[in-house]
C-alpha cells in the first residue's frame, strides 16, 4: 500500500506533467506498458521468458526474443491439440535456433526450452 505522503508526490508529478488527475501508481505499475519493466533489479544482458504459443502467428515473436539473446520457456499446451500445426511450428523453430547457433530441448509434454546463439542444452542426464 502506498502511504499518503508518497501519493502527494505522485499527485504533484501528475500536475507537473499536465495531467488533470493524480497518478495512481498501482494502476500504472500493472499497465501493459510496464509489463517488461523490472524495477527491483538492474537490466540484464538476457532474460528467461515464459511464452505460450497458440498459433503459427506467434513464431515470429519468439524468433525476435531469441534474436535479442533471451531464453524462451515455451508452453506448447495449445499446440498439442493440433498435431499438424505443432509439427510445423516446432520444425520452424528448430530451423531458426539451429540457424542462429542456438538450441532447443523438450522439458516435458507441454514445455520446451529455446536458447539463443552459443547457449547449448545438455540433453542427457549425467549418470
Amino acid at each position: 500500500m502506498i502511504e499518503a505522503t508518497e501519493m502527494g508526490v505522485f499527485n504533484k508529478l501528475g500536475q507537473a506533467f499536465g495531467t488533470a488527475r493524480g497518478i495512481n501508481i498501482e494502476e500504472y505499475m500493472s499497465s501493459v506498458e510496464m509489463e517488461d519493466v523490472d524495477v527491483l533489479h538492474e537490466p540484464a544482458d538476457m532474460y528467461i521468458k515464459p511464452v505460450s504459443i497458440v498459433s503459427e502467428d506467434d513464431v515470429q515473436a519468439i524468433e525476435e526474443e531469441i534474436a535479442k539473446k533471451n531464453i524462451i520457456l515455451l508452453d506448447i499446451n495449445e499446440l498439442n491439440k493440433r498435431p499438424t500445426t505443432r509439427s510445423n511450428v516446432l520444425a520452424e523453430l528448430k530451423r531458426y535456433v539451429e540457424k542462429v547457433n542456438g538450441d532447443i530441448g523438450q522439458i516435458d509434454a507441454t514445455r520446451l526450452l529455446l536458447t539463443p546463439s552459443k547457449i547449448k542444452i545438455i540433453k542427457r542426464k549425467k549418470q
